[in-house]
C-alpha cells in the first residue's frame, strides 16, 4: 500500500470522525475548550463550562435535525 494513501485515509477517517454529519458541534467544543482555558488562566474556576457547551451543542443539533425531518409517515 502506498504510505501516501494510508496518510490520506487516516486523515480522512479523523475529519469524518471529529466533524460528522454536524461541524457546529466540533467548533462549539473548540469554542468551549478555548473559553475553558481562558478561564483556568485567569485564575477563575471553569469546571462547569465544558459540560454545559457539550449539552446545548447536542441540544442545538437534535432540535436542529428533529426540525429539519418530516414525520413519518402512516398506513
Amino acid at each position: 500500500m502506498n504510505v501516501t494513501r494510508w496518510v490520506r485515509a487516516f486523515v480522512d477517517f479523523w475529519i469524518g470522525y471529529i466533524f460528522g454529519d454536524d461541524w457546529t458541534v466540533a467548533a462549539a467544543i473548540v469554542v468551549g475548550l478555548l473559553a475553558t482555558w481562558g478561564l483556568v488562566q485567569a485564575a477563575i474556576p471553569a469546571w462547569w463550562l465544558l459540560p454545559l457547551v457539550v449539552i446545548g451543542a447536542n441540544a442545538w443539533s437534535l432540535y436542529r435535525s428533529a426540525r429539519k425531518e418530516p414525520p413519518p409517515t402512516q398506513g
